[in-house]
């Protein structure tokens, strides 16, 4: 879990405040501070919760987008594309989880040069029991009601459509 900071004062408001006193309006950078401080708070909870695995929140993916393959394999090019994520830390996550016994490597039967990346029995068992705990602990989003999750969904959709992620 996140180290809580138990300060008397919400230091991004504060830095709002000081923001606006020096350079003028701050909403976005409020949003964007806030996002990033909401995304260290939930990869510690995650981190924490699937430590038991010998799981990062990174490694937890790519098992979860092999299991969500139609045959449990994936290229590791397209593992890079489908997580958003630079090929050199797909290499990492799949060297990582290739130790531990919950992927393997595979030729690609497609491409001779290729490789897969397959996942094991034991990685189908270890992205089953780890999901259940990132479920029952709610992803660590409990304080957020529905509509507050939709609205929040809505908001960070329209700003990765404006990135070209994907045709919006």
């Amino acid at each position: 879990m996140a180290k809580p900071l138990d300060l008397p004062f919400d230091p991004i408001e504060r830095a709002a405040e000081r923001w606006e006193e020096t350079w003028g309006p701050a909403s976005a950078m409020r949003v964007a501070t806030s996002i990033m401080r909401g995304q260290q708070i939930l990869l510690a909870r995650y981190d924490e919760l699937l430590r038991p695995y010998g799981l990062t929140f990174a490694r937890y993916e790519v098992l979860v987008l092999l299991r969500f393959s139609r045959y449990g394999a994936l290229p590791l090019g397209r593992i890079g594309e489908r997580l958003m994520v630079h090929p050199t830390s797909v290499t990492n996550s799949i060297d990582r989880l290739e130790k531990a016994g919950f992927v393997e490597r595979r030729p690609n039967p497609r491409d001779g040069r290729g490789t897969l990346a397959a996942i094991t029995a034991p990685g189908l068992d270890v992205v089953e029991g780890a999901t259940a705990d990132l479920m029952a602990a709610d992803f660590g989003l409990g304080s957020l009601d529905e509509p507050s999750r939709t609205s929040l969904v809505d908001a960070l959709r329209t700003l990765r459509i404006d990135a070209r992620d994907f045709a919006g």
